[in-house]
């Protein structure tokens, strides 16, 4: 009977409390739900919309691709035609990772015969080159440049000077380009860098020295580099080669040589001044019929010098015998004045002069526009 009577008097007192103390705290309380709804519109219209998620694609497959183009300049005061420009050579490079084993390089040029005028499509190098062989040994097969000396295996674009020397050319014409395999060991020294390279190959077909031979005589090559850090802006370069292989009497002609490069580029100024003294020499013997043998020699040495950022110069001379002529002899002298306006494109001018003790002195003048795109990789330091 108790419980009745509490809650007839708890009703009585709720019924007696005035409508607007409620209505109050409504009033108060919806003004600070609009105000907390239109801080949350503020946040949200304040952050970024997160982008859609994309489905994730597979790595691309295609190697790097690149176009050099070389465009040429000449005058010569020797042959009738004095004046000739165009492009002189136009460079394809497909290069790649094959797997985690392997990698491929494939080199394409265009090239015009100085003769005909027209233009040649030809495979330059083409080459597979192996990436965990064991004992710091590394194998490459294909078509490639031989590892003689410093020019040889430096396509000519990225030479600092337009005309090769004269001591380079006499004896291997326009390079050892060659197929067959090749193996380099990187000689565990730890006082020095070290690497021995050697190569077996068939024989290249238009060369001064060497020939292809129709019977089992291959052209074979090696090459000991060795490189020395002088200090933290200098560096030093000592190698030897030795070759032997067919000549164009079906005999056999062996060639020792040796190179000599001297860098300096301060850590600090690197990007603004550098010096290069780079040297060759050949030493040829020669076998030719009625049992002769021909014994001469050729050496070259230029200067690079980095004035600025852009600007460089190099200097060179060059003496010459012939393979089977050494009662030969040319001096040529070059001075050559490059400028380049990024790692893409650059302007060299070049003028050279070759005396001979069998020929009229022979002056000429050459411009070269070299321009690259796409990717292509850093040559040999």
């Amino acid at each position: 009977m108790n419980h009745f009577i509490y809650t007839a008097l708890i009703t009585v007192s709720l019924l007696s409390i005035p409508a607007n103390v409620f209505s109050q705290a409504d009033s108060i309380a919806k003004p600070d739900s609009v105000l907390l709804k239109q801080i949350e519109k503020q946040l949200s219209s304040s952050q970024p919309t997160p982008p859609p998620l994309q489905a994730r694609t597979a790595p691309s497959t295609l190697p790097d691709i690149s176009v050099i183009g070389d465009f040429q300049a000449s005058y010569k005061d020797y042959v009738k035609r004095k004046f000739d420009a165009g492009i002189n050579e136009a460079e394809l490079a497909l290069q790649s990772v094959v797997d985690p084993y392997a990698r491929a390089d494939f080199f394409f040029t265009v090239g015009k015969d100085q003769l005909t005028g027209k233009f040649n499509f030809d495979l330059e190098e083409g080459y597979l080159t192996t990436l965990s062989l064991p004992a710091h040994l590394q194998l490459k097969a294909g078509k490639f440049r031989s590892a003689l000396g410093r020019i040889n295996p430096v396509h000519p674009h990225a030479l600092p000077f337009i005309s090769l020397p004269n001591a380079y050319s006499n004896y291997f014409g326009e390079g050892i380009n060659d197929e067959g395999v090749s193996l380099s060991w990187l000689v565990p020294n730890p006082l020095f860098y070290q690497e021995l390279v050697v190569q077996i190959t068939d024989g290249p077909i238009d060369n001064p020295s060497f020939s292809r031979s129709v019977g089992n005589t291959y052209f074979e090559l090696a090459h000991l580099k060795n490189f020395f850090d002088l200090s933290a802006n200098a560096t030093l370069e000592l190698g030897f080669s030795g070759m032997t292989g067919a000549n164009f009497y079906d005999l056999r002609t062996n060639i020792g040589a040796i190179d000599l490069t001297y860098k300096w580029k301060p850590v600090q100024f690197n990007t603004y001044k550098s010096f290069t003294w780079q040297s060759e020499a050949y030493f040829s013997n020669a076998n030719i019929p009625k049992e002769s043998i021909v014994n001469s020699f050729a050496m070259y040495s230029f200067i690079n010098f980095q004035f600025s950022r852009r600007l460089f110069f190099t200097g060179m001379y060059s003496y010459s015998n012939k393979p089977y002529s050494v009662s030969t002899v040319e001096n040529a002298y070059s001075a050559t004045v490059g400028w380049y306006a990024t790692e893409f494109q650059k302007i060299e001018v070049e003028g050279k002069t070759t005396s001979s003790n069998i020929e009229k002195e022979q002056n000429q003048i050459f411009l070269r526009w070299i321009f690259v795109i796409g990717t292509h990789g850093a040559h040999q330091y």
